[in-house]
């Protein structure tokens, strides 16, 4: 057996594999997002079962063995408890989840996202924020950090930093006038959506969720956040098509 690794992480996926054994794909701290063989974690009474279940969050003893780590030890830091009671929020939750696999590369190390993800499932869990609102900031904070943050300080055409009837092109990943956007328009927002498109591109990660908007207004962030991931990553989530299907209206 190769030398013992310790460090932190979140299950992002658990695919079920032989008779017991989950294969986990983990966003660590100091690994990156890798693969984890966890051995017998399906067995009742495993002491590897807490910490191979989707989106635990626990302290990982590793080793390595040839191109694959296994799991030796899991101390469960967080299960998001409150998040498992609750079908819309473990939806939601495993959405946040399937997206950052999407964005995260193997073996590279991203702490502002992991540290995005974990805060983003703690509002879920603890805080008294609307999912729509924790949706649209998660979606949008983790496009900026992974390479498409949006250019959002003034209209893209004629530089205005208080754009007329602003719309947002998902496409570009611009704001505009709604005159100088022209027939080709956009995803429309207002004063307040697109107040809180700076902030969360902005804020610093501690203050991500420190606002609040009208109905009319977040219902248009959610839409211009939701297209702009969906347009930028060129791809379906499956748990946000179910989240969509379940959601309280």
């Amino acid at each position: 057996m190769s030398e013992k690794l310790v460090t932190k992480g979140i299950v992002l996926r658990a695919t079920a594999t032989k008779e017991a054994d989950y294969i986990l794909n983990i966003l660590t701290d100091s690994l990156g997002r890798i693969a984890v063989v966890a051995r017998g974690a399906r067995r009742k009474g495993s002491r590897i079962a807490a910490g191979s279940e989707l989106l635990a969050f626990s302290e990982l003893v590793l080793y390595q063995r040839g191109n694959w780590y296994y799991l030796d030890e899991a101390s469960t830091i967080t299960l998001f408890d409150g998040i498992r009671r609750d079908i819309e929020l473990l939806s939601l939750a495993s959405y946040f989840a399937e997206m950052t696999e999407c964005v995260t590369a193997e073996d590279e190390p991203v702490p502002e996202i992991l540290s995005l993800l974990l805060n983003s499932l703690y509002a879920l869990d603890t805080l008294d924020r609307p999912n729509e609102l924790v949706r649209a900031a998660f979606e949008l904070r983790l496009l900026a950090l992974s390479g498409y943050e949006p250019l959002l300080d003034d209209c893209a055409m004629c530089g205005r930093t208080d754009p007329v009837e602003p719309v947002f092109d998902a496409a570009q990943g611009v704001v505009l006038c709604k005159t100088c956007a022209g027939p080709a328009g956009g995803l429309p927002l207002d004063a307040g959506a697109l107040a809180a498109m700076r902030h969360i591109v902005g804020a610093p990660s501690k203050r991500l969720l420190s606002f609040t908007l009208e109905p009319a207004s977040l219902a248009r962030l959610s839409v211009a956040c939701e297209t702009f991931a969906a347009v930028q990553l060129d791809r379906r989530f499956r748990t946000l098509d179910f989240y969509k299907s379940i959601r309280s209206t």
